[in-house]
């Protein structure tokens, strides 16, 4: 079961390779808070992208796939 369209997972899939870019590139020394945040929201995003499910839209109602 999917409700996220092609543009939206690739949408995703973006951001969570520039959130790994952003994480090995810039240097986040001393916050390890925000490191912490970046990782998991790059994994959720790269995870919800692969399976073509979000959750969130599911409790919303929202489907970006098209019929």
């Amino acid at each position: 079961m999917t409700n996220m369209g092609r543009t939206d997972r690739y949408l995703r899939l973006a951001f969570a390779v520039a959130l790994a870019v952003a994480l090995f590139m810039l240097p986040i020394e001393g916050n390890m808070a925000l490191q912490i945040i970046m990782v998991a929201v790059g994994a959720v995003m790269a995870l919800s992208s692969a399976a073509g499910y979000c959750p969130l839209y599911s409790l919303i109602g929202v489907k970006t796939v098209k019929a």
